[in-house]
């Protein structure tokens, strides 16, 4: 369909009070059918569709609404996909791979809005629609966006669509676009600003990748491990070592309700209470709770005895006995 075409259809709609007239696009506004033979397809497809009133569109509604006729909500969406078309059109600039992809989930947007549409409330449906294409549209980009998604919040993906736009607004006027004059005029907090700047401006890298193009050296080699290092775990292991000996020593030396205990209820992830022990030796709870705290009096003074650093090594370490059970 040519321009010209476009534009005459568009006037007569006006004149007649369709819900959603075919604009016209000018040169200046580079519409990607331009270059896009599929595109350019779907349009002149979509364009045969009859537009409709605002009272056809009411009637229809209320058909769908009531009856659930499904004819209704058929006329309802295909006489709006151009309004799909126009609404995608003012992401194109955030989504450059294909613009199909946008019409597409557009269109998602636009069947939840029949679904949802109460046309009892007085609201225009193109109107109504225009909300959930934008809705899905732009969460398909911020999804997209990035192989990490940069916006997973409502508001973080309002400040994506919004941080551009108010930075050429400001330098327009003349102002330096800084994080504290954006957070301000945007009303969220600086540091969003910041993070949501940097999300925006910086590309994925894959951990695969090399770090130079002569290098085989991967991007993954120079993460910062946040672990213990290497001297560390080799000394925890013969530290753990050396303790499980000692304690096997000290066994030897403990008589039948202090090995239990130790055994039992302080060395095991599934320890016993100590109910279950005293009903073991016919005594009272408070008997073994009582052995226990001089098995650990014990246990230190042998260790601290045997091992000296291994103060060193639990220091700062909190270790949690099972004396309320």
């Amino acid at each position: 369909m040519s321009k010209v075409t476009k534009t005459d259809q568009a006037q007569k709609s006006a004149e007649k009070g369709y819900e959603n007239p075919l604009v016209a696009v000018s040169d200046e506004e580079n519409l990607p059918a331009l270059s896009n033979p599929a595109l350019h397809r779907y349009l002149q497809e979509i364009s045969q569709y009859e537009l409709l009133t605002r009272e056809e569109t009411d009637e229809l509604a209320i058909r769908f609404r009531e009856e659930g006729d499904q004819d209704a909500a058929y006329r309802l969406v295909s006489s709006n996909l151009r309004l799909v078309v126009k609404v995608a059109m003012d992401f194109q600039k955030y989504w450059m791979q294909n613009f199909m992809d946008l019409i597409q989930e557009g269109n998602v947007g636009l069947v939840q809005a029949t679904k949802k549409f109460d046309p009892y409330r007085g609201v225009k449906f193109s109107y109504y629609a225009a909300y959930w294409i934008r809705a899905y549209v732009l969460k398909f980009i911020m999804d997209n966006w990035r192989l990490v998604k940069i916006g997973t919040t409502q508001a973080q993906r309002k400040l994506f669509f919004s941080l551009n736009k108010e930075r050429k607004l400001l330098e327009a006027q003349g102002f330096q676009a800084e994080p504290k004059l954006l957070a301000e005029r945007l009303n969220v907090k600086e540091k969003e600003v910041i993070e949501m700047g940097q999300r925006m401006d910086n590309w994925d890298v894959s951990l695969e990748s090399p770090v130079r193009s002569d290098s085989d050296d991967e991007q993954k080699n120079f993460l910062p491990s946040n672990g213990p290092g290497i001297e560390s775990t080799v000394a925890g292991k013969e530290i753990k070592v050396k303790l499980a000996e000692l304690l096997d020593i000290l066994k030897d030396r403990l008589n039948d309700k202090e090995r239990m205990i130790l055994e039992k209820r302080l060395l095991t992830d599934e320890p016993l209470t100590l109910q279950n022990i005293a009903d073991k030796f016919a005594i009272s709870r408070e008997r073994v709770r009582q052995i226990e705290v001089n098995l650990l009096k014990k246990m230190k003074k042998y260790l601290e005895a045997e091992m000296p650093d291994i103060v060193d090594y639990f220091d700062g370490e909190k270790i949690v006995i099972h004396s309320d059970r």
